[in-house]
Parts: structure tokens; C-alpha cells; sequence
């Protein structure tokens, strides 16, 4: 049996604190070749996931601690949605398969689980969004602070 303890978070937390992108991984699946991937992803305010789609898979997010706002966005990046997950908001959320989307974490400490059908492999360019910056790009700090705040309707012109 796999599991998972509260202290288990809280150590996942402190190594995503520590770590250059803010994040951590606690694996579920055996193996990136698994056919269902099962993670714990650590996740401190200030990361960046770049916003992109998975189009083969439908990806299902449970806040195990903290919170987070998923945003959600059309192909030309505009957003078409904004949910929170954890504290008062959503304890699950499944995206459709092709869902634009991005998350940021709203505090210290925070850990989602994630499922989605394997096997693991990198996206594609195709499938992370053109009009948002790659991870370490001069745009990121802007992104970060237009994903903090933005509502539906909003676009990023960093």
C-alpha cells in the first residue's frame, strides 16, 4: 500500500521551498511508462506553470493541502475560467482532455494531486501556449502577476 502522511506534505513542501522552480513531486505510479500517472506536486506561491493542454488525457486535480486557483483559457489566451481548489473552493476538479489551462499556488506549503493517463512524456511545443512565456523568460514575473489577478475575459500581453 502507498500512502501518504500529513508529515509526508509538510516534507514535500519543505524540499519544494528549497528547490530553484518551487515544486517537488511525490510519484504514485511506478513508472513514467504507467498508463495512469499519480502524483503529489508540491507547489509554493511564485512557481510558474507555463499554461498549456494535455490533449490525450483528462487531468483530475485534488488540493491535498493549502490552495490554489486553476485557470482556465481559451486557444488565444483568454481566460474562460478561474477556480479555486482548497480552502472554501473545489476539493476535486477534472479538466477535459485539450483544456488550456495553468495553476498557481496561493500559499506557503501547498500540495495537489494530480491523475492523468499516462505514459509520461514531455508536452509538445504544440502544447504550451504560444502567446505565454517559457519558464525563465524576462515576461515570467508579469505572467505570474497576471495569473494572480486575472478574471474571465482577461488576455495576457506581457
Amino acid at each position: 500500500m502507498k500512502s501518504l502522511k500529513r508529515a509526508d506534505l509538510t516534507a514535500l513542501s519543505a524540499k519544494a521551498a528549497a528547490a530553484p522552480r518551487l515544486r517537488a513531486h511525490w510519484n504514485g505510479h511506478e513508472a513514467l511508462s504507467d498508463p495512469i500517472q499519480r502524483l503529489a506536486i508540491a507547489m509554493e506561491p511564485g512557481t510558474y506553470v507555463r499554461p498549456h493542454r494535455h490533449p490525450h488525457t483528462f487531468e483530475m486535480l485534488l488540493p491535498l493541502s493549502g490552495a490554489f486557483d486553476l485557470i482556465q483559457f481559451d486557444e488565444h489566451g483568454t481566460v474562460t475560467a478561474r477556480h479555486r481548489l482548497g480552502r472554501d473552493g473545489l476539493a476535486v476538479c477534472e479538466q477535459q482532455p485539450g483544456s488550456w489551462h495553468s495553476v498557481i499556488a496561493l500559499d506557503p506549503g501547498s500540495v495537489i494531486f494530480e491523475v492523468k493517463h499516462g505514459p509520461y512524456a514531455p508536452l509538445a511545443a504544440d502544447n504550451l501556449a504560444s502567446w505565454s512565456p517559457a519558464e525563465g523568460e524576462p515576461a515570467v514575473p508579469a505572467m505570474l502577476e497576471f495569473l494572480a489577478h486575472a478574471v474571465v475575459g482577461d488576455r495576457f500581453n506581457g
